[in-house]
């Protein structure tokens, strides 16, 4: 009896302490903070320049084909005050209508590389630069570019093309399409006319309007973000007063061009 008064009175005092122990709630550790991240820094202008070297013909209507440098320029995005398209993104794949930048370079002319033109004006190289209209596609391209050349010959061509493309990986890219180039009278007068009859080349006056028509094959390969490699073949055949130039048919109304060059994407925050 003693033993069992002992027990029960030893339950009770532990009892209250158990009850305690089980109606005590653990706290909450308080929810980490993280701070927002910053957003990114947006660039103001995005273009790829490319460089290289070109086989081609030593001047329009040559027979003769030399080694020169070879030039690109392309924009891919501005945001600049109002003026807003184009990506910043590497891969970004544009589609539908855009802007976009053209330019071009044309080497010298001169009789003393090429004897054959002894009596005409020399020539000097020419940088032309320009804007145009583009449509792009996954699968196929176009473009108007016009362009207004400075040194050599000081007035606008426009150059109309369109490209078939295709993807084996998703680093190279194939195209393929047609291209006509236009050119004013003053360009035509520059690289096709004859003021004053030579030796071999009768007296001859060009106006402008379609100068060549052609096809262009090429290939692009991405190697990282901001470099690439591409390489172009090209045939161009003059046609209208171009192709009646006493200059192209002494040498050839036929073109051939072969380019290989580096890309690089330049991005400038300002």
């Amino acid at each position: 009896m003693l033993y069992r008064f002992a027990t029960a009175a030893t339950l009770s005092l532990l009892a209250p302490a158990a009850f305690a122990g089980d109606l005590t709630l653990p706290m909450a550790e308080p929810a980490p903070v993280y701070a927002a991240p910053a957003p990114a820094a947006s660039p103001n202008l995005v273009f790829t320049l490319s460089g290289g070297i070109a086989v081609k013909p030593e001047y329009f209507g040559s027979e003769d084909y030399t080694v020169g440098p070879s030039f690109g320029f392309g924009l891919n995005f501005v945001d600049i005050g109002p003026v807003n398209f184009g990506s910043a993104d590497p891969y970004y794949q544009a589609e539908g209508l855009g802007l976009r930048g053209s330019f071009r370079y044309v080497d010298e002319r001169s009789e003393d590389d090429s004897p054959e033109l002894a009596g005409l004006d020399d020539v000097d190289e020419t940088y032309e630069l320009g804007l145009g209209v583009g449509y792009q596609s996954v699968r196929f391209d176009a473009f108007l570019d016009v362009r207004y050349g400075i040194g050599g010959h000081e007035s606008f061509v426009g150059e109309v093309g369109a490209d078939v493309k295709a993807n084996p990986s998703e680093r190279l890219t194939l195209s393929a399409g047609p291209r006509l180039l236009f050119g004013t009278d003053d360009y035509a007068s520059t690289y096709f006319d004859v003021d004053e009859a030579t030796s071999t080349l009768s007296q001859y006056d060009a106006d402008g309007g379609l100068m060549t028509a052609g096809v262009e094959v090429g290939a692009k390969y991405r190697i990282t973000d901001n470099w690439g490699v591409q390489g172009a073949l090209t045939y161009d055949r003059f046609v209208g007063d171009a192709k009646d130039s006493p200059i192209v048919q002494q040498g050839s109304e036929d073109s051939y061009g072969l380019s290989v060059g580096l890309t690089r994407r330049i991005t400038l925050d300002f």
